[in-house]
């Protein structure tokens, strides 16, 4: 049976405490990370765990003691992914530190188990695993409409319609922040970022976006959703085979694809953490 440690990701990017949101933010931009595991500064014990949501959950909180989360669930290099999978889905976490010794030795995220879920997932169809609930968007809502829709439902994509009620596209809040008007200038300030410091692609920040929606740093331009979507969305159909949809999530980096039907009547919206349930007896 596959261990972990077969499949983490080996000597992560880390923080340390004492620290601040502005030192995490930095090592989200710099290595396009979700999630960081927080350790001190003598000893490199886990002490904690930061993701992009904690941070977004306490926009004004800036000590890294305060915004992680203490004592996060942890696995060991050992473990099975069956259990890995198993925790994943009983604990709602998409990244889980791996510790030996008390010291930390990798991380895991359902991204790593995709590729698992290919070798063994052959005699499952999209159909037979928890196809999580989707929350659709008329593709001539305004984006301001969109971005209250993606606060309240608490999801990082919405499938678009068409009048018809079919799907015409995907639209993410990555998306959104492409078209917003944002002053890098004013926004590298308010990130307490301070001007002689190292300079920041402002392709960096945006993998930081949905922070600055929450404390209302964007401003959006009038267009409706259709300006700005992914037209013509990679999909899979309730008969897809697992392994199919966990290969075309890991080679395209997706996190998420629609399901739909015959007619392209969308169904439903699938999630990497929805695929690797097949590992789990």
């Amino acid at each position: 049976m596959t261990k972990i440690k077969e499949v983490m990701t080996h000597n992560p990017i880390t923080s340390q405490i004492p620290g601040s949101r502005v030192d995490v933010i930095k090592l989200m931009v710099t290595h396009n990370l979700t999630g960081i595991p927080i350790v001190k500064k003598d000893g490199g014990e886990l002490v904690g765990m930061i993701t992009r949501n904690d941070i977004f959950t306490k926009p004004d909180e800036d000590q890294l003691a305060i915004i992680m989360k203490k004592n996060p669930e942890t696995l060991s290099p050992e473990d099975s992914v069956d259990y890995a999978a198993a925790k994943i889905l009983e604990t709602n976490t998409t990244h889980i530190p791996i510790v030996e010794d008390k010291q930390l030795v990798g991380i895991l995220t359902p991204t790593d188990l995709l590729h698992e879920v290919e070798k063994r997932g052959g005699s499952y169809n999209v159909e037979d695993v928890a196809i999580s609930p989707c929350v659709p968007i008329f593709q001539d809502s305004p984006l301001r409409v969109a971005l209250a829709t993606f606060r309240a439902s608490n999801v990082n994509a919405l499938p678009a319609l068409d009048e018809n009620g079919r799907l015409s596209g995907i639209l993410t809040d990555r998306d959104i922040f492409n078209k917003s008007l944002i002053n890098g200038s004013s926004t590298i300030t308010a990130m307490g970022i301070a001007s002689d410091e190292d300079e920041w692609s402002w392709e960096g920040l945006k993998g930081v976006m949905k922070m600055w929606f929450e404390i209302s740093k964007v401003e959006l331009p009038s267009v409706p959703v259709r300006d700005i979507m992914i037209s013509r969305p990679t999909t899979v159909f309730s008969k897809t085979a697992v392994v199919e949809a966990a290969r075309i999530m890991r080679r395209n980096d997706f996190g998420q694809l629609p399901v739909v039907d015959s007619k392209d009547v969308l169904v439903g919206m699938l999630y990497d953490t929805d695929i690797i349930s097949v590992l789990v007896g």
